[in-house]
């Protein structure tokens, strides 16, 4: 008989090495391509934005924290993670302080009033920008393209007019910091899904939509698929592992659900792009769709 001792322990049982900290360093790696070729395309100006935006996240972190007498954490990379996709939504024209005061949103008012990581139910970064649009909408629809301004592509396709797909592709088109360059995008969600540290589902199912829907409906589906925010925030936005839900269902309907709303808006709506609010609207289904779409429990009839 075995009379080796048992171990009692709470789940769950199968645990992993990689650690908070470990996977938004990772995606902050991850971003880093963008973050280049934001700064190729648009000038040294895009850098300080991002590094802008990364303080007044930091900060608005520290303070809080401070405030609520929790233990301050600020090395794990969230609020870097949050300072620097907000960046990445931002025109390349915005004034400094205001990057700055949508970090502070962000963090404030989309993390830590509801408690701090793990607690949002709506992305930080999408939050800063909701706001700074709302606020100021004249600033975040200014883009500025070698020193003239002009118009998204996303825009541009509205008005009937063509655009080049290798521009599109690259990033050399007027837009946000980190929409431009599909290809910087694209290079760190691959590094990204080979971690592990991202669900293939999510995105998958919120591109495929938009492409099949813009297909039918006549519109060029490889210029939706580049153009806008629609890769950073198919791959680094509606990913986000505190937001979005945990099945596999789940993030089917998550993801589909996004899709069909980006779609609606772009084609149908009034706004040019529609990633920022799909993703946010999708947010609030999230606690549904995991209490409803549970798998099956072990030995239970369904």
């Amino acid at each position: 008989m075995n009379n080796e001792q048992l171990l009692v322990t709470p789940n769950p049982h199968i645990k992993s090495s990689t650690s908070v900290e470990e996977i938004m360093w990772s995606v902050v790696f991850a971003l880093l391509p963008a973050v280049i070729a934001a700064t190729y395309f648009f000038g040294l100006r895009a850098l300080l934005i991002v590094i802008t935006s990364i303080i007044g996240a930091v900060i608005t972190e520290y303070v809080f924290l401070k405030i609520r007498k929790k233990t301050v954490v600020i090395n794990d990379g969230s609020a870097v993670l949050t300072g620097l996709l907000l960046a990445l939504t931002l025109p390349p024209s915005i004034p400094l302080w205001t990057a700055f005061l949508g970090s502070v949103v962000g963090i404030g008012l989309g993390k830590q009033v509801f408690g701090g990581l793990g607690f949002n139910p709506f992305n930080p970064a999408l939050v800063g920008r909701a706001f700074l649009t709302a606020s100021y909408p004249v600033l975040m629809t200014t883009w500025v393209v070698d020193g003239r301004s002009t118009a998204t592509p996303l825009s541009f396709i509205s008005n009937g007019q063509a655009v080049k797909l290798w521009d599109l592709f690259i990033g050399n088109t007027g837009g946000s910091l980190g929409e431009t360059s599909a290809l910087a995008l694209l290079l760190g969600a691959a590094y990204l899904i080979y971690k592990g540290y991202i669900n293939w589902r999510i995105p998958f199912g919120m591109i495929s939509v938009v492409v099949i829907i813009t297909y039918i409906s006549g519109e060029n589906p490889i210029v939706h698929l580049f153009a806008g925010s629609l890769i950073l925030g198919a791959f680094f936005m509606a990913t986000d592992m505190v937001t979005s839900p945990v099945t596999k269902k789940a993030r089917w309907i998550f993801g589909i659900g996004i899709g069909l709303l980006v779609v609606i808006i772009r084609l149908w709506g009034g706004y040019p792009e529609g990633v920022m609010y799909s993703i946010l609207l999708m947010n609030t289904t999230v606690p549904l769709l995991d209490r409803y779409l549970k798998p099956r429990t072990l030995g239970v009839a369904s």
